[in-house]
């Protein structure tokens, strides 16, 4: 049976710049948090698996486990942002992110470290779907991307920022207190949210749609088997695979692998997040750009998502190729920054095909799907490492079938990429849009 959402009648409303970039920066710093927290775990890899005396194939599970309830957390919370307003949402879930990591302020075993980590990961599965969904609530479909390339930033700056900051508090006092470190900084988040942060007007929301005739009547199943949506689910499993390992093992590759101390290997690990931010503010520039221009969407958001995905895979297995050096780091840092640019670009374009009711939900099953990746590569990493005869040649197969898996699942996912196709739906709408959006 296909549900029914009627879209609302004439309104006017108005949508100022400061209010929408003032949303905007914070929900760029709820993910510099989130990512911040599934970071520290890779900023403490080696200290854990002393201090709990576990293997390289358990860190592995540890970090797998993360994503067990990622795609539940993610389908759940991402149905009910079309029922409860995101300024209680997000407050509620930054709210559970602090109480799964008051545990981990002492010692634990290691059944409730995984324990934690698993409740933490139900919580934060959709983060990244529900932050977007706002931010683009906030602004008018052609401007979109810009907003969400910065929102997406805030995913590398999180880790940029703490890797050096939580490093030195994982060396100067144990990895607790890098846990102590982050529920003061959710707290103080929490509060501003609550302060400051707004639900975006539904009739404005709606009326930044009508350039796209989108309808609110389709139902899920005929979105998610769009071409669009399935290439963009392909694209973002393939990214994801990647940054699942850039936070789970990169930091434990450049100590235990490549043999930087902990220090080093803290600074080291800033280049791919501070790229990363970069060049996801840039490509969500240069998509609105191309799209403003009269360029295609198949081509301003699919094949330039679709090629940052691409050239990150050839990156990382053009980095398992070189030894150690300044050659391997710059394809290390770009294997590991522009898969993430690309987020950005992809969930824009679910923006353009996708009615924002119905956005939110989307979303959310995207973020399950690729969330698969999340359980999958951390454990795969581990058993290369752990089977292979010596770490670096486990760590160097395990990087280079990551890179080919990327480089041509990325180029065929992107095919299916072509928003102007699928934003055009085959029936008509039951509701007649005529709300207009006025912006000062």
């Amino acid at each position: 049976m296909t549900e029914t959402l009627v879209a609302p009648t004439t309104h006017t409303r108005v949508v100022t710049p400061k209010r929408a970039w003032l949303i905007t920066s914070l929900l760029f710093a709820f993910l510099l948090l989130n990512f911040a927290d599934k970071a520290v775990l890779g900023f403490a890899g080696v200290h854990i698996q002393q201090d709990l005396d576990i293997t390289p194939a358990q860190f592995g599970l540890l970090q797998s486990a993360f994503f067990w309830l990622f795609a539940a957390g993610a389908i759940v919370l991402g149905a009910l942002s079309s029922r409860i307003g995101m300024r209680w949402l997000l407050a509620a879930m930054m709210l559970v992110w602090i109480v799964t990591m008051v545990p981990l302020l002492g010692p634990v075993s290691f059944g409730v470290l995984l324990a934690c980590r698993i409740a933490l990961g139900f919580a934060e599965g959709p983060a990244y779907a529900l932050a977007t969904h706002t931010v683009h609530s906030w602004f008018p479909a052609e401007k979109r991307a810009l907003p969400s390339g910065i929102v997406t930033a805030g995913a590398s700056v999180g880790p940029l920022l703490a890797a050096p900051i939580l490093t030195w508090v994982i060396v100067t006092w144990s990895w607790h207190a890098a846990f102590g470190v982050l529920i003061v900084a959710g707290g103080l988040w929490m509060a501003a949210w609550l302060a400051f942060g707004k639900n975006a007007p539904e009739s404005t929301d709606v009326a930044q749609t009508v350039a796209t005739p989108q309808v609110a009547d389709r139902s899920l199943r005929r979105i998610l088997l769009t071409g669009t949506v399935i290439g963009i689910g392909l694209l973002t499993f393939f990214s994801y695979w990647a940054t699942t390992l850039k936070v789970a093992w990169l930091p434990v590759y450049l100590t235990d692998g490549l043999g930087y101390d902990t220090t080093t290997a803290g600074r080291l690990i800033i280049l791919p997040y501070a790229v990363a931010a970069a060049t996801a503010i840039g490509a969500g520039w240069l998509s609105n750009h191309l799209t403003a221009r009269g360029v295609s969407r198949k081509a301003s958001r699919g094949y330039l998502a679709g090629g940052l995905v691409v050239t990150s895979g050839v990156s990382m297995v053009a980095f398992t190729l070189l030894a150690a050096g300044l050659p391997q780091m710059l394809f290390i840092t770009l294997a590991f920054s522009l898969n993430s640019a690309a987020f950005a670009v992809a969930f824009t374009a679910i923006g353009d095909v996708v009615h924002p009711r119905r956005r939110g939900t989307v979303m959310g099953c995207l973020v399950a799907f690729y969330s698969m990746a999340g359980i999958l590569a951390p454990l795969v990493l581990g058993y290369f490492v752990g089977s292979a005869s010596d770490r670096i040649t486990g760590y160097g197969h395990g990087f280079a079938l990551t890179g080919i898996l990327m480089a041509v699942g990325g180029a065929a996912a992107t095919l299916l990429v072509n928003p102007e196709r699928d934003m055009n739906p085959t029936r008509e709408s039951t509701a007649t849009i005529t709300t207009t959006e006025v912006i000062r």
